[in-house]
């Protein structure tokens, strides 16, 4: 039988040892296991040993916590701001560092970037049941992906095929009609354990409170791993996703939800839409492989691909600024979009030794290519009354068609060195991109295009002491080419971002324990972004962001654990030459606050009860560019029971996020649409674990 292999190993905890960490005795064990932070630098280099700031979220974290979305698994990290849309689950909305142009296009999977189009409604989720762990990279990381935001990248890691067999199956329900069930079944499938599977399922839904709108999504990932030889290793795999019912995503006017409106607020819960021309459809398909081959100690190969399929159908009547005193103007919009996607990396990792230097030398060539056939509608609705709504309105004219090809093509080569000299740690890399973008016209055959090569490198410095302390410094850059177009119908510049970082780490040895403190400074040039009010892009000149960001992960005892964390960001509007030059961002929380903690009875009467309860808290967030309003400071509580029925592998847990129900405007990209916070959520699992 073959050894495991320990790149699999390295990488991330198995969900066979995460779901033992209710014993004492398996929290021992996890304890010898070393956090990685592999996203940052695509080879196994330890947390405190990378000389930049990185957030990793365990699998177990936000199952504790019963996050159904990615963006919700990353609620308690510093830096990353969840709730820019507030209630809406369509997509996974992540301003990183104040950085809002990767919200929803800058998220990478097992190392490929999730081929979403940033400029259209084709963004694409990958639902956490299916991941093991998530790793946020705060600031520059084109050096080894290319097109990336300044603010950072989101890397999830999936769940992949084991050489023991285990299993889970999962039931639940809640408030707002929520009903979902799940099952993940893993193991070998020979005797000699070459060859193992992995089936992971999910069917989900559940009303909203906005009136008739529903959420709806089934998913499925067959997944088989293959020994070919003790040094090649092939894992293949897919992920087939449907959205039947893809929930709200909707705003209204600062006057009305923040401020009263002629003495009167918008309930919460009120929807401004016609439920006959509300719906959001979303398919995707996912295939690819792993290849790895281990031609000796000092040199493995790697190859990654994966084709990704994607299509997207719509229909929105959506509010727009106030007609009279109560009735608010509506129009209507549309999409049929169908994305194709391949991406590929090809890499060599080599160890080698000069002197008393150690290298991890990675040198790799990636390709991405993606095709969006898009046709978007739009036409004028009749106002509706915001505080006694009536229903069942048709539209009163409609706008031509847009008919759009977008089309994105990336190739790139990456270097990077990793040495290490005694306690110091220091990383070099150099990437060069080839980008070709282009939007055509289906109609009148009119194109806008832009070919441009881009440069992106990093340099970091870490000095690791023997007690696990871990003081670094770090210069990277990154680069963004747009697929947006400014009011002429021209492509808009590649955006070009640079930061300047220096925090201290800390691990305890033989410990999971992490804590860091991280002090960033980060220009863009050329961002580009969309007013909601407007159909068009426009070219930011420049924005700063600089701040500190504090977290900690600790393990208090055998029974306590606790993560904390705190985030200052202050995003100036450096050049724009308008009159908000020199104001902040707005969709941006100046001050970010969380704490998390989790407690496991183990003795006595309450053996086996788990209790979890955790805090957020967002404040000093501008609702517009112009800085004329603010969106109140909030607090969340969020609460979460377990218990082990006494059942062999069964359990139960409730989850609750809002345990107040505090009615809150989460944030707003200006004065005319603002995002209402999700109300009080309540949901019951039943699990069997074998």
């Amino acid at each position: 039988m073959p050894t495991p292999r320990p790149l699999v190993l390295a990488v991330s905890l198995t969900a066979a040892s995460i779901a033992l960490t209710a014993h004492a005795e398996e929290a021992e064990l996890l304890s010898t296991l070393t956090v990685t932070a592999q996203a940052a630098t695509k080879t196994e280099t330890p947390f405190n040993e990378t000389p930049q700031s990185i957030s990793v979220i365990e699998n177990e974290e936000w199952e504790a916590r019963g996050a159904e979305t990615v963006q919700r698994a990353a609620d308690y990290t510093p830096g990353v701001y969840t709730n820019q849309i507030g209630a809406s689950n369509r997509y996974d909305y992540l301003v990183l560092r104040g950085f809002t142009d990767g919200s929803v296009s800058n998220t990478f999977l097992d190392g490929l970037k999730v081929m979403s189009d940033g400029g259209s409604f084709s963004s694409l989720v990958i639902d956490p049941w299916f991941l093991e762990r998530i790793e946020v990279v705060k600031g520059p990381a084109s050096v080894l992906y290319g097109r990336a935001s300044p603010g950072g990248l989101v890397a999830q890691t999936s769940k992949r095929p084991e050489f023991e067999e285990s299993g889970e199956l999962r039931l639940g329900a809640g408030n707002n009609a929520q009903r979902s069930a799940a099952f993940d079944l893993t193991g070998p499938l020979d005797d000699a354990r070459r060859v193992a599977f992995r089936l992971t399922g999910l069917a989900r839904a559940a009303d909203t409170q906005f009136g008739p709108v529903e959420e709806e999504r089934y998913a499925f990932a067959p997944q088989l791993s293959w020994d070919v030889t003790d040094a090649t290793s092939l894992t293949l795999h897919a992920y087939l996703h449907k959205d039947p019912e893809g929930g709200y995503h909707a705003g209204l006017p600062f006057e009305g939800t923040v401020e009263d409106r002629n003495g009167r607020r918008i309930a919460n819960t009120f929807f401004e839409g016609e439920e006959d021309y509300d719906s959001f459809e979303r398919e995707q398909t996912m295939v690819g492989y792993e290849l790895e081959h281990r031609f000796n100690d000092a040199l493995t190969g790697r190859q990654t691909l994966r084709y990704t399929e994607s299509d997207v159908e719509l229909e929105q009547v959506y509010a727009f600024g106030w007609a009279s005193d109560t009735e608010l103007n509506r129009y209507f919009s549309s999409g049929d979009e169908s994305l194709e996607a391949l991406a590929v990396d090809n890499q060599l990792e080599a160890h080698l030794t000069t002197g008393t230097a150690e290298h991890t030398l990675l040198a790799g060539v990636d390709y991405q290519q993606r095709d969006n056939d898009v046709v978007w509608g739009s036409a004028m609705f009749p106002t509706i009354d915001a505080f006694a709504p009536e229903y069942g309105a048709e539209p009163t004219a409609f706008y031509p068609d847009v008919r759009q090809k977008r089309e994105l093509e990336q190739t790139g080569v990456y270097l990077q060195d990793q040495l290490a000299l005694g306690n110091w740690r220091l990383n070099l890399g150099g990437r060069h991109d080839w980008v070709d973008v282009s939007n055509t016209d289906r109609d009148s055959g009119s194109e806008s295009e832009l070919d441009d090569t881009q440069f992106s490198g990093r340099a970091g410095v870490l000095y690791l002491f023997d007690n696990g302390l871990a003081p670094y410094a770090s210069y990277t850059t990154s680069f963004s080419p747009n697929a947006a177009v400014d009011r002429n119908g021209d492509l808009i510049e590649p955006s070009q971002g640079e930061q300047v970082e220096t925090g201290l780490k800390y691990q305890p040895a033989d410990s999971q324990d992490r804590y860091s403190v991280a002090l960033f400074h980060i220009t863009q040039e050329n961002l580009a972004t969309k007013r909601a009010s407007e159909n068009f892009f426009r070219a930011t000149g420049e924005i700063e962001s600089q701040g500190i960001e504090l977290e900690a992960h600790s393990r208090l005892t055998d029974n306590l654990r606790l993560q904390a964390g705190y985030s200052y960001t202050n995003v100036t509007l450096e050049k724009t030459g308008d009159a908000n030059e020199g104001n902040t961002d707005n969709w941006v929380p100046r001050h970010q606050a969380s704490v998390w903690g989790q407690y496991a009875f183990r003795q006595g009467m309450l053996a086996g009860l788990e209790a979890g309860l955790g805090v957020r808290y967002y404040g000093d967030i501008y609702a517009d560019e112009a800085n004329t309003e603010k969106v109140p400071d909030y607090t969340l509580v969020d609460a979460t029971l377990g218990y082990d029925l006494g059942l062999e592998g069964v359990s139960a847990q409730v989850h609750v996020s809002n345990l107040l129900d505090e009615e809150y405007v989460a944030g707003c990209s200006d004065l005319d649409f603002c995002y209402f916070g999700a109300e009080r959520s309540v949901k019951a699992t039943v699990s069997y674990n074998f």
